[in-house]
């Protein structure tokens, strides 16, 4: 069984990081250990929240590790909320890198044109010195945007645009970058991508729909990384990775009592599952 490391925060309630990460990678049929960088009461979408900061816990996570010669299939990297923890991850990767596993970031960072609260211009500019060291990487537009500083732009852009993005990306030093949040037309959006030793583009795209709920981008990486695990390619997990997360939001919309902090991914595992076998 393949085994993949994820290093983020975990809510105790709200479906997003890491109580996002365990089961979609589990439900993949991969070994699924963790790194929890924070605890939190809940999400920080809640009015009212409780934090508890593990930043001083992770190096004594992997040296335990590396005396038990602990190795890992994927190394998949989520919310990180410090430059000390940028730092951490950089010397995980070398600590753990081997010729064989691959390393995913998700640079979780912003949305819709701005950065989360508390991160700045140049923490962008440190995420993407991690990037560097990635075999893939998920950012979204405004994420990429703010890595490359390059002017964001949510509406009217083209494909050549995107292409642009995407090697400009590449030439940070990961291998393939992937851009989510990809929309050319009213009615869909998907994600485009970009292998750099075959200088190749691909993409897919899903219907849009109107809803918005938190977490679907962790529900994505994680069916991501996981369908790699799983022997699929890069184009196919990112199909899978795609579909399942609209399945999700489509079984939220579904449920007259959906919670507003996240979506039903729970009740899409099966799709997830049927995705897995028709993608290879």
């Amino acid at each position: 069984m393949k085994r993949i490391v994820t290093i983020q925060d975990i809510s105790c309630v709200g479906k997003c990081s890491l109580t996002v990460a365990l089961p979609v990678i589990s439900a993949c049929g991969v070994e699924a250990s963790v790194i929890p960088t924070a605890v939190l009461s809940t999400h920080t979408a809640f009015n009212n929240f409780s934090f508890c900061d593990l930043t001083d816990e992770i190096e004594p996570v992997t040296e335990i590790w590396k005396k038990e010669k602990i190795s890992f299939d994927a190394i998949y990297t989520g919310y990180l909320g410090s430059f000390r923890q940028i730092e951490l991850m950089e010397k995980l990767f070398d600590d753990f890198r081997t010729e064989e596993n691959i390393i995913f970031i998700d640079p979780v960072m912003g949305d819709h044109g701005k950065l989360y609260p508390g991160f700045s211009q140049e923490f962008a500019d440190r995420m993407a010195r991690l990037c560097s060291k990635a075999d893939v990487i998920v950012p979204n537009l405004t994420e990429a945007a703010f890595m490359l500083r390059e002017e964001y732009k949510e509406y009217g852009y083209t494909e050549e645009y995107v292409r642009d993005i995407l090697k400009k990306l590449a030439a940070l030093g990961c291998k393939n970058a992937v851009l989510t949040g990809v929309s050319f037309d009213e009615g869909k959006v998907g994600v485009m991508a970009y292998n750099k030793e075959n200088d190749r583009f691909s993409a897919y795209y899903t219907e849009k729909i109107n809803a918005s709920f938190h977490g679907t981008g962790d529900v994505f990486s994680s069916a991501c990384v996981g369908a790699l695990m799983r022997g699929l390619s890069l184009e196919g997990a990112l199909k899978t990775a795609a579909n399942y997360t609209v399945e999700s939001i489509k079984a939220s919309m579904r449920d007259k009592d959906n919670n507003w902090y996240g979506v039903n991914f729970e009740e899409a595992i099966p799709y997830l599952l049927k995705e897995l076998n028709s993608n290879r």
